[in-house]
């Protein structure tokens, strides 16, 4: 039984679904006081963005650690990649009329930078040992 709930639990698809259902679920919230058809068009264009960047973050902070040697190497990768995040939500959500940007992408961003922080911490440090 467990063995089937721990490959769903680490399974690439799973976590895409999950960043959509969760931020979409977020920017739906946030742009709760404008039309609900608005606050759902916000929902489904922060869900597909959490997904894609669900999906890319994780190669883009393996990249970007090998760029970077001494300290620079803890910094500079979650930065580019939280700056590069920020760009992306804040211009599509633009595009896309959401009411709300700085709500809708708040808790998203917060999320997708705190995991890049965390991930590249840990490869610093496997890179530091080696």
């Amino acid at each position: 039984m467990m063995a089937p709930l721990r490959r769903l639990a680490q399974s690439s698809v799973m976590h895409v679904l999950f960043a959509f259902v969760a931020m979409g679920g977020w920017a739906v919230l946030a742009n709760s006081n404008h039309p609900l058809q608005r606050a759902l068009l916000a929902g489904v264009v922060q869900g597909g963005l959490s997904a894609c960047l669900t999906f890319f973050l994780k190669t883009v902070i393996e990249r970007l650690s090998k760029q970077f040697e001494g300290r620079a190497g803890l910094w500079a990768p979650p930065l580019i990649a939280s700056l590069g995040s920020t760009a992306v939500l804040i211009s599509i959500h633009a595009l896309s009329g959401t009411p709300e940007i700085l709500k809708t992408i708040a808790v998203p961003l917060a999320v997708s930078t705190s995991y890049a922080a965390v991930y590249n911490y840990f490869l610093y440090q496997k890179r530091i040992e080696a």
